[in-house]
């Protein structure tokens, strides 16, 4: 069976502790070896020191080295007893000890004995005296000369030269002892560590991929469809802002779902009242309540525009969302276009007892799609035609600096309640009785201008107009300046 994640990482923390802990004994046994005979070495040559002093204070007194010469086991009498080696063990008198009331230790002044050392090495075997032209005195010829080494002096005069070999091993088996005994604790210490540190790893391990397991646990609720599905973000880190990221998506998707849900009710209800109506005109006029008069083929006409229109403007709503709106860019003045559109549709709006009015400059250049800011101009002189109440007043204006254009169009009452106003650029959205389905409109005029605005890098946005009515306010880039 394969292993999981948390299993993997735990296994390379415990390989990772493991051999950093394996190197880590090594090294400092290696190094206590090293750094032990090193010390037994200094303590050797510190008694070389003292040994030269008292070798220098002999060829004073016999002005040469021919005692030593002629017997060269004296040379120990210079040197210190057990130099380069421990002292010997203390004699112990054989017998049984002498009986006490207390048993032996430091609390009555006696001392337990220590059991007997087997003999050390002769110092000796590790020193070499030579006179000041380099000819052997007494000790071992063995000793390298290029082993370190301290001046027998007289005065200022050298006289003689003593060199010392190092240790080539620990020197008995107490000093072995003592190596194995620091061997062992160093092996102890380094298994308990480990099983710290594996237990340290195993908690790292599970406790580092539970919030991963939420959120597989939170993706696969959102592959069912759980869009509600929400993982915890109490971490400071990644993982956190991980979870942060995939309750925001979730969230999105739920939001999508409920708008999509609510996209195809609306889309529904609108197809179904001028259906309904087609049919009902259809049948009245088949069953014969109503005659085929030119009034009742009129009604069936308008109905079939408005289902036309609707079709249309989902359509143009779905190229919008794929992205698939035909656009082509080129330079035009928007205070012209809102001066011939306004010129246009003037009569229709003097035919439903508005005033319709423009206020440009003299040119407002902007990059854009002619046809599309057309289709733009006329969705909001149609929005604002179909629920101002007449008489009223609509009014055009154009505003252009040196980043940007702003057309706004501005009508008289009825106006929106502030609550509304966010949401009069979503699909199928109707504030009230006032402007509602029985005027004409289907909801999606304002939606299909946001998306031309977009299109073009604007941004479009509706408040109350000082008209009384709405003003809605278009800002596009203007000509040469940065999107």
């Amino acid at each position: 069976m394969p292993l999981r994640l948390w299993q993997r990482l735990f296994l390379v923390l415990a390989l990772l502790s493991a051999g950093a802990l394996a190197c880590f004994v090594a090294w400092q046994q290696l190094s206590f070896r090293r750094s032990f005979r090193d010390y037994l070495d200094r303590v050797a040559l510190q008694h070389l020191q003292e040994g030269a002093a008292r070798l220098a204070a002999h060829y004073a007194q016999a002005g040469s080295w021919d005692a030593l010469r002629r017997d060269p086991a004296r040379l120990r009498e210079f040197l210190e007893p057990g130099f380069g080696e421990r002292p010997p063990p203390r004699e112990v008198p054989p017998g049984p000890p002498p009986e006490s009331d207390a048993p032996p230790g430091p609390g009555n002044g006696r001392r337990p004995p220590r059991p007997p050392r087997p003999p050390l090495p002769e110092p000796l075997h590790r020193v070499l005296l030579l006179d000041a032209q380099g000819q052997r005195v007494a000790g071992n010829p063995r000793v390298p000369t290029d082993a370190f080494s301290v001046p027998v002096l007289l005065g200022e005069r050298t006289v003689g030269r003593l060199h010392m070999a190092p240790l080539p091993a620990l020197l008995d088996d107490l000093d072995r002892g003592f190596a194995a005994a620091q061997w062992q604790d160093a092996l102890v210490v380094g298994a308990l560590v480990l099983l710290g540190a594996l237990a340290l790893a195993f908690a790292l391990a599970r406790g580092l991929l539970a919030p991963v397991q939420a959120l597989a646990a939170g993706t696969r609720a959102l592959a069912a469809g759980d869009y509600a599905q929400r993982v915890a973000t109490d971490r400071c880190d990644e993982l956190g802002a991980l979870a942060r990221d995939f309750n925001r998506l979730a969230e999105t998707l739920e939001q999508n779902r409920n708008a999509r849900r609510q996209w195809g009710a609306d889309i529904a209800h609108e197809l179904r009242t001028p259906l309904a109506i087609l049919r009902g005109e259809i049948d009245a006029l088949h069953d014969g309540v109503r005659a085929p008069t030119p009034q009742a083929l009129a009604s069936l006409q308008a109905e079939c525009q408005r289902l036309a229109t609707l079709v249309d403007d989902l359509y143009q709503l779905s190229l919008a969302d794929a992205g698939a709106l035909d656009y082509r860019f080129e330079r035009l003045d928007l205070a012209a276009l809102a001066r011939d559109t306004v010129a246009l549709q003037a009569g229709a709006f003097g035919a439903a007892g508005l005033r319709l009015e423009v206020e440009a400059p003299a040119s407002a250049p902007v990059r854009a799609d002619a046809r599309r800011l057309a289709q733009l101009l006329d969705n909001l002189l149609g929005n604002a035609r179909r629920y101002t109440d007449a008489p009223g007043r609509v009014l055009v204006r154009v505003a252009a600096s040196a980043a940007e254009v702003v057309l706004s169009v501005d009508d008289t009452a009825p106006g929106v309640a502030p609550a509304h106003l966010p949401h009069l650029f979503e699909r199928l959205y109707r504030v009230d009785a006032s402007r509602s389905r029985d005027s004409g409109g289907a909801g999606l005029g304002l939606a299909i201008c946001r998306a031309i605005v977009d299109a073009h890098g604007g941004r479009i946005g509706a408040q109350p107009s000082v008209l009384g009515g709405l003003s809605v306010r278009v800002v596009l880039p203007a000509a040469g300046a940065a999107p």
